[in-house]
């Protein structure tokens, strides 16, 4: 598996778990950091993956605020929790990290869907997140 392939499933994974926990994902990647350096049977935590964490974090709200505003027929709420953590972690690079390729972000987004969700969230992750290609241009700043 490749180094950012591997970084972005640790980062979903933190993401997720701080949505399952109702904690913050600073607190959840502070506690991966802090368990990778005490037991040798977890590898460490890689900067490209806090990176993400950290991103996603800087621009929680307005990523929310997207996903949000342009998933049409579900409240953010009421999505799944695997899917609603794919589409953060996705969203943020898409429209914030500018030295990953659109095709490659949102591929390895579809990737986690089929790995980790249903059926049917691949296509609703491809779609969502091509929809915020479209509209990079207007959406950091707005």
């Amino acid at each position: 598996m490749a180094a950012r392939n591997k970084a972005r499933k640790r980062a979903f994974q933190i993401l997720f778990e701080a949505d399952q926990r109702g904690a913050s994902v600073q607190e959840v990647l502070a506690d991966w950091v802090r368990h990778s350096r005490s037991d040798a049977r977890q590898p460490p935590v890689n900067e490209y993956t806090m990176e993400l964490v950290e991103g996603y974090a800087e621009h929680a709200h307005r990523i929310d605020e997207l996903i949000a505003t342009h998933a049409v027929g579900w409240t953010l709420d009421r999505m799944p929790v695997v899917d609603r953590n794919i589409l953060r972690l996705g969203a943020y690079e898409l429209v914030w990290v500018d030295d990953t390729p659109d095709a490659v972000v949102i591929d390895e987004a579809v990737q986690l869907a089929k790995e980790f969700s249903t059926d049917e969230s691949p296509s609703f992750v491809n779609g969502l997140l091509g929809r915020f290609k479209d509209l990079k241009p207007t959406l950091r700043d707005a």
